[in-house]
């Protein structure tokens, strides 16, 4: 084991010490300087910062300590992975503004998006259509003007948002962090390993917890608290009125970050959440050029492609499209709406949704989707 690995595993070390938390290890820091000088006082010198029983764990090595070390020793050597601590010149800076900064990360891609402005865009796991095709397009715009998406990986609005940065093209162009809840070797959920996989190409996953750690609930509200800190702002695209963004939202002001919440439907569920930020202070942003003024970004802005989409729909389909306006619809009553025969209707929804003008929802309900 060289210098570099000797002092890297005392790092580790000190993460995998079971009920110390962040905020013991950051003043064991303090008090002793690196890792190293931690583990090489007695007994005497760590009681005065906690209990005895806490001490003698601190302190304690075993095989299956050791062994876990190794592991994450072997991961770091892999090409594309890193390990970074607080002693590190890599470390994320805006992590430092946040709560409870962790005292090292595991990092799978390119470490240097880690200390670039970034953007936090969030929302449900169960997005709408349109929720899907707002948040992959302000990632998209976000994205080609340099700022880095940060997001969670999880279904819906995260992988959305994850998708759309990946898409962004030009010279300025931003990524994507994905910060996630178990150990940077494990993706949850499984849906998402290819989009896993582009990302450690093309940006960078990020993980505070110790390799193989699985799925657990408890860890993603943690994990919340590292999206909100590592951006510049947060915006919710779809939320429900409990919903856990609205918790990274909350984060990101304390955190003295801007929040932001595209508005939707009175009658959506989903929509909630985001009307309820509004009406507490957040900004209500309708474009990504809102986004970009509200945080004074001044880099070059790519041509806005948003707005009219190519399409060969027909006459009667555009007018059925007007008829159907911005909420979902059943056949019944669009049919009722429309004057025109329930074939009619559903041929005509059949060549919008092809052309990706509408979506069919469950329980028989199409919903328009606008591409912005």
């Amino acid at each position: 084991m060289n210098n570099v690995d000797a002092s890297l595993a005392f790092w580790i070390r000190l993460t995998l010490v079971p009920g110390i938390g962040g905020e013991t290890r950051r003043q064991l820091l303090k008090s002793f300087g690196m890792p190293e000088a931690i583990f090489s006082a007695g007994i005497g010198a760590l009681r005065g910062m906690m209990e005895q029983a806490s001490a003698e764990r601190l302190l304690l090595t075993d095989a299956s300590v050791t062994a876990e070390i190794d592991s994450a020793l072997n991961w770091a050597g892999e090409p594309g992975n890193s390990i970074v601590t607080l002693a590190d010149s890599s470390y994320p800076q805006a992590l430092l503004t946040g709560a409870d900064p962790p005292i090292l990360l595991y990092v799978k891609g390119h470490v240097d998006l880690l200390n670039r402005p970034g953007i936090a865009i969030v929302g449900s796991r169960n997005a709408t259509p349109q929720g899907i095709a707002n948040a992959e397009a302000f990632a998209a715009s976000l994205a080609s003007v340099g700022l880095t998406i940060v997001s969670g990986l999880a279904l819906g609005i995260d992988a959305a948002a994850h998708r759309g940065a990946l898409s962004a093209v030009g010279e300025n162009s931003g990524s994507t962090i994905a910060v996630i809840g178990t150990g940077a070797n494990r993706i949850y959920p499984a849906r998402n390993r290819e989009l896993a996989r582009n990302i450690a190409i093309h940006g960078a996953i990020v993980s505070e917890f110790p390799l193989n750690t699985p799925a657990l609930a408890a860890n993603f509200p943690r994990r919340n608290r590292l999206i909100a800190s590592l951006a510049k702002g947060c915006l919710v695209v779809e939320a429900a009125a409990r919903s856990g963004s609205l918790i990274t939202a909350r984060l990101s002001t304390d955190a003295g970050r801007d929040v932001f919440a595209i508005p939707g439907s009175i009658h959506s569920p989903l929509s909630k959440g985001c009307h309820q930020l509004i009406k507490q202070g957040a900004k209500l942003v309708e474009s990504a050029q809102d986004v970009i003024e509200e945080l004074g970004w001044q880099q070059a802005i790519a041509p806005d492609t948003a707005g009219v989409i190519a399409s060969s729909t027909d006459a009667g389909a555009t007018d059925l499209l007007t008829i159907l306006g911005h909420d979902p619809c059943n056949i019944d009553t669009l049919t009722s709406r429309s004057g025109l025969t329930p074939a009619a209707v559903l041929a005509m929804l059949l060549q919008l949704e092809l052309e990706g003008r509408v979506a069919n929802l469950p329980g028989g309900r199409y919903q328009r989707v606008q591409r912005i």
